[in-house]
């Protein structure tokens, strides 16, 4: 088992931010106080802190001729997992920044991608391998 990552982020409000992670994600949550709340994603640790001056994102960056937001996060889930994931967000109506799509269809690091803000404009991407061995491949331009 591979150990659980912690990141720390801010919200604008925590309770929609609850909701959020909650009813939509399917986070089960920790401690918590009321400025902050732990969430279990897929076993990772992830903290909203109450900090509305440090939230929302100004800067995106083209990855396969998408605008991806370069402050983000997520997590890497199986194939099958990662479709389950995309068909709940849809049926909860999630408006995606970039909607569910296989990115460098035919290449190292082919892959299922999908990104999206929390209520609080943080934005999440989850990502999954048809072959998890791509994960940290290096040539992008090379074919298989």
């Amino acid at each position: 088992m591979h150990a659980p990552f912690h990141l720390a982020f801010p919200v604008n409000d925590l309770e929609a931010s609850r909701v959020f992670y909650v009813n939509v994600l399917g986070c089960a949550t920790g401690r918590e106080s009321e400025s902050w709340i732990d969430f279990d994603l897929y076993g990772h640790q992830i903290v909203a802190h109450v900090a509305p001056d440090e939230t929302g994102n100004e800067s995106f960056s083209g990855v396969d001729e998408k605008s991806v937001p370069v402050k983000h996060f997520g997590v890497v889930l199986p194939w099958d997992e990662w479709h389950r994931l995309a068909d709940r967000l849809r049926e909860a109506k999630v408006e995606f920044h970039i909607e569910p799509y296989i990115r460098f269809e035919g290449e190292v690091g082919e892959q299922a991608t999908m990104f999206f803000p929390d209520p609080s404009g943080n934005f999440l991407e989850f990502k999954s391998f048809k072959d998890p061995s791509q994960l940290f491949a290096k040539d992008l331009k090379q074919r298989h």
